[in-house]
């Protein structure tokens, strides 16, 4: 990634306000781009984008993604060069109680946005953040690769396998003849500072730390590639480089992933936390009956490291420390802006691992 690349760049985040939304915004500003965002109001109270002051250094616009009219218009002002799409709703169980807003949401969210893109035509290069979920898993123990067959069990997963097929059908039949380049990048499940959203497994985990309370673990053997929210997030920005220099060639889906050594089981993640926090940290097993979820997932990422020359930085133990790091710095009331932009300067000058 170049970071001289950013500098003046027209860039429009969608999701801005969330977690992974926050951190890029923060690092694109920190590069110098000309920044707009459009999303619903930060989803979770604390929230990152409150505490590290994002708006204050971009245009925010307060906008659903289901809103074409509200999309449109957007689009419309900022004249994107660039377009990161991350809007969505996020979460497995949440899609299970909420089918109809998780569809309209990460399917015709996606179509809305691709759709104001194509009558405006003022973009060059366009990453749909989908999912690792997006696959038709069959709990195989080798990662997936981008030619995998599209699925998802439950509405979430679903509904990202079908965002990838809005953006193919957009890109063949629109995009490709415009010369915007069209990808997707599928990443695994993120972790970092600034993350408060309900039934994910590391806020769960230091909410109940910071309480002082035993930690409740309902799929323990559950294997996911876990890695910092700065991996895949560096993977987007050269995905998006690489668009931007060759429309055609880069124009496709794209994995983000750790190093599979770093896909661990819930219970190994959970064990190494509580060793990282200390002070009586613990937890337990929850019996109750729970909906499915996928027990094993990872994924292949040689695409990515041969042809962008993308690689992770941090391991599993440096992203787990770096996490639990932000998470005491906000308990101190530290400075959380100066802190993440640390954060982000240490990747940037870090090597791969």
């Amino acid at each position: 990634m170049n970071p001289k690349f950013w500098v003046d760049k027209r860039v429009l985040i969608t999701g801005h306000t969330g977690f992974k939304g926050s951190w890029l915004s923060l690092w694109l500003q920190s590069l110098g781009a000309n920044l707009t965002g459009l999303a619903l109001e930060p989803p979770t109270t604390p929230n990152m984008f409150e505490l590290t002051n994002i708006g204050e250094g971009m245009r925010s616009y307060e906008a659903d993604i289901r809103d074409f009219n509200a999309v449109e218009k957007v689009v419309s002002e900022a004249r994107p060069e660039i377009v990161i799409h991350m809007a969505a709703q996020p979460l497995v169980r949440h899609s299970y109680q909420n089918p109809i807003e998780t569809y309209a949401t990460n399917v015709m969210g996606t179509v809305h946005l691709l759709e104001a893109l194509r009558k405006e035509g003022c973009s060059k290069a366009v990453v749909n953040v989908t999912s690792d979920k997006c696959y038709e898993n069959k709990e195989w123990v080798w990662g997936y690769r981008e030619d995998e067959p599209m699925g998802g069990f439950d509405p979430y997963s679903n509904s990202k396998g079908c965002a990838e097929l809005v953006t193919s059908a957009y890109r063949r039949s629109f995009f490709l003849v415009k010369g915007i380049g069209l990808a997707t990048a599928r990443a695994g499940n993120v972790i970092g500072g600034g993350d408060w959203a309900q039934d994910r497994l590391i806020p769960d985990i230091l909410k109940s730390f910071q309480d002082r309370k035993s930690v409740v673990i309902r799929s323990p053997d559950a294997t996911r590639p876990w890695q910092h929210v700065l991996e895949p997030l560096s993977g987007y920005l050269t995905l998006a480089e690489a668009l931007w220099n060759d429309q055609s060639n880069f124009a496709e889906a794209w994995n983000f992933g750790p190093k599979e050594e770093d896909a661990k089981p819930v219970s190994w993640i959970v064990d190494h936390m509580v060793d990282l926090w200390g002070e009586g940290a613990s937890w337990i097993l929850e019996h109750e009956q729970q909906p499915h979820e996928a027990h094993f997932l990872k994924l292949d990422t040689s695409k990515s490291r041969g042809a962008l020359s993308w690689a992770p930085r941090w391991d599993i133990h440096k992203a787990l420390d770096k996490t639990i790091s932000w998470h005491k710095a906000w308990l101190s009331c530290e400075n959380l802006k100066k802190f993440s932009l640390e954060q982000i300067n240490e990747y940037s000058a870090s090597t791969s691992t």
